[in-house]
């Protein structure tokens, strides 16, 4: 592979880095008394929790509406990633990447 097709992945790699950035998954739990939202790089944006749905005798239920969203934020980001990297996995390997 030539230094020119190396320097044409690492772009594409770094383009598509820059899109996971930008993507955020927005993911309910609890039937929207959770919110979560993720970028496609899987960082935590927010958190939300509406105060209706909270029953402050059991928080056990409110921190399972969390752990339930981010779960599932992370593996949405996770089969984002995957899909939009497939394309140049196979040459990103060639390089080392």
């Amino acid at each position: 592979m030539s230094k020119f097709d190396q320097a044409k992945l690492v772009m594409k790699a770094r383009k598509l880095q820059n899109e996971l950035q930008n993507e955020i998954i927005v993911v309910e739990a609890g039937e929207g008394a959770v919110s979560v939202e993720i970028s496609g790089e899987q960082k935590l944006k927010k958190i939300n929790i509406d105060p209706e749905y909270v029953d402050l005798d059991d928080i056990g239920q409110l921190e399972g509406w969390i752990e339930e969203a981010v779960k599932e934020a992370i593996n949405q980001s996770q089969q984002l990633a995957a899909e939009k990297m497939q394309p140049i996995m196979g040459s990103l390997g060639d390089l080392g990447l």
